[in-house]
């Protein structure tokens, strides 16, 4: 991309697309168009293709979602079905239309099959069944994949999509009930640490494996491949490193200085059992993550005191 070249980031608000911003500012880019969902309704085609054809864009990158954990998509699947589906066909087509020059699509690692081989391999989509508790999320952003394939195949457009893993950093969403794990995490023992409580409850055994990756080596990620990668075949985005809920409840812990004890709540639905991806074509294109866990879940606090709390 050049640097002065027009860059639309859809979702800049948002956890991804505002680590987006930062990346993109920080490696020289000045041509920004953004709008925030009041001035921008993704779902409406007719707005989208009225917005690209006024702004012009030359680059997209395609954050935007309707995002959450488990009980979010559990309990809104028809909005987080219909949502994801509309904003990546919108913006996908929209794009098309308009001859972008280059479009990703970021996935997400739940597109795999439930019980996936592990590490999981890009090539294990749509081999085997979905997690329950988020197929509605998962079946859009397959959506969203098999669009930029397609329109690649018919139209020759440079569309190509990443599958990140669990992201958490700087700007990530707090919200009691549609947060993922690590905020509603941090949330949970920061409440219990300031309040004196003896226990912090956490949901399910303990025992699931996740892989988490700091927002900002995202971003670096995904500047990376608009610059570097041109093909139909999504290319995952991840550590290569996982844990178990446990650990990672201990590691908040640790962080936070909450001195009680933890509670598991078997009763609570643990959801796939492990998700790392398959790493080996991003690192073999010469991307690494370079940003430690521990210090990425320090700075995330840090940012939560600071601007949430």
């Amino acid at each position: 991309m050049n640097k002065r070249a027009k860059i639309y980031i859809a979702g800049h608000r948002g956890l991804v697309g505002s680590a987006l911003m930062r990346m993109l500012r920080k490696n020289g880019y000045t041509n920004f168009i953004t709008a925030t969902r009041g001035e921008l309704d993704l779902c409406d085609q007719r707005a989208v293709n009225s917005f690209f054809e006024e702004e012009k864009p030359e680059y997209v990158f395609l954050s935007a979602a309707k995002v959450g954990g488990i009980l979010a998509n559990d309990t809104y699947s028809a909005d987080f079905i219909y949502d994801n589906i509309m904003i990546a066909a919108n913006v996908i087509h929209v794009a098309y239309r308009h001859k972008v020059k280059k479009l990703i699509f970021l996935g997400s690692s739940c597109i795999y099959p439930r019980e996936c081989p592990q590490p999981m391999k890009e090539e294990y989509l749509l081999t085997g069944p979905l997690e329950p508790t988020n197929e509605w999320y998962a079946i859009a952003k397959i959506s969203g994949i098999k669009l930029c394939q397609a329109y690649n195949k018919q139209h020759d457009t440079n569309f190509i999509v990443c599958m990140p893993t669990n992201l958490y950093g700087i700007g990530d969403n707090f919200h009691g009930e549609n947060s993922h794990v690590i905020p509603a995490l941090i949330k949970k023992f920061h409440a219990a640490k300031i309040n004196n409580e003896e226990e912090v409850v956490v949901w399910g055994t303990g025992s699931p494996r996740r892989e988490f990756l700091f927002v900002d080596d995202l971003a670096d990620a995904v500047v990376f491949l608009m610059n570097n990668y041109n093909g139909s075949e999504i290319i995952n985005i991840g550590t290569g490193i996982d844990m178990t809920i446990k650990e990672l409840a201990l590691s908040i812990k640790e962080v936070i200085g909450f001195q009680g004890r933890l509670v598991f709540d078997i009763t609570k639905p643990d959801g796939t059992p492990q998700k790392l991806l398959a790493v080996d074509k991003i690192n073999q294109l010469g991307w690494h993550a370079q940003i430690n866990f521990f210090d990425g879940l320090t700075a995330t606090y840090k940012w939560y005191q600071e601007y949430v709390v």
